[in-house]
């Protein structure tokens, strides 16, 4: 008696690609657009925080939220040819103070008690921020050519919390800066993004409590792509 096998030997034919005859270079044309459509896809990620922040605060507000300070939409940004220098005159650009939130103050060298007042509080309000604080760098625009006080300048400048001190004059800051009707460009603290854009101006004789609560809310929405330090 022969031994069969139950099955017969089942072959497997596979399908062999013919090989590409088309154009070489359209090929290569494929390629380069596949790969510009591969970087433009890891741009969009890169760039989807910051987008999803602002739209977050400034387009998707929750019902019945109010803000303390006044938002500026859309931001202001650095005018062009901006002009600002250090006390001694070494010219600086904007883009120099760009990657930190900045808490500005303006005025004239000749810092009056209501001067004085708003350091101050551009000080404490700093400090409010707590570990956050480190985000947010203080800003004092010298709108003239006058000196500052000793005692003042050593009392800004101590290395705990430097206030960054510049010169610019006061009409340039027309284009960008705007006071509160009634107001004067002095009396008030701006704040500008790490962009460089002006995005909320502070009340005359702000609280600093509602003042800490506006910041608190813009840091939140900005810390997934803001980061301390430039």
């Amino acid at each position: 008696m022969n031994d069969r096998p139950a099955d017969p030997l089942a072959l497997t034919v596979y399908t062999v690609r013919p090989p590409d005859l088309s154009d070489p270079g359209e090929a290569a044309r494929r390629r380069t657009a596949a790969g510009r459509l591969r970087m433009l896809l890891v741009l969009a990620v890169c760039a989807a925080p910051v987008v999803a922040s602002y739209l977050a605060y400034y387009v998707f507000q929750p019902q019945g939220r109010s803000n303390y300070g006044t938002l500026f939409e859309p931001p202001r940004a650095w005018p062009a040819g901006l002009s600002l220098a250090t006390l001694e005159g070494a010219a600086v650009v904007p883009s120099a103070l760009e990657g930190q939130w900045l808490l500005v103050a303006v005025g004239p060298a000749g810092c009056n008690a209501a001067c004085e007042k708003r350091l101050f509080t551009q000080r404490q309000l700093r400090e409010m921020l707590g570990r956050e604080r480190d985000r947010l760098d203080k800003l004092w625009l010298v709108t003239d050519a006058g000196t500052l006080r000793p005692e003042l300048r050593r009392a800004l400048e101590t290395p705990a919390a430097p206030t960054t001190l510049l010169r610019v004059p006061r009409e340039a800051l027309s284009p960008w800066l705007e006071p509160d009707a009634g107001h004067a460009l002095e009396d008030h603290l701006y704040l500008v993004d790490p962009r460089g854009r002006w995005v909320m101006r502070m009340p005359a004789e702000p609280d600093p409590g509602r003042v800490r609560r506006d910041l608190d809310r813009l840091l939140r929405a900005s810390s997934s792509w803001d980061r301390a330090g430039r």
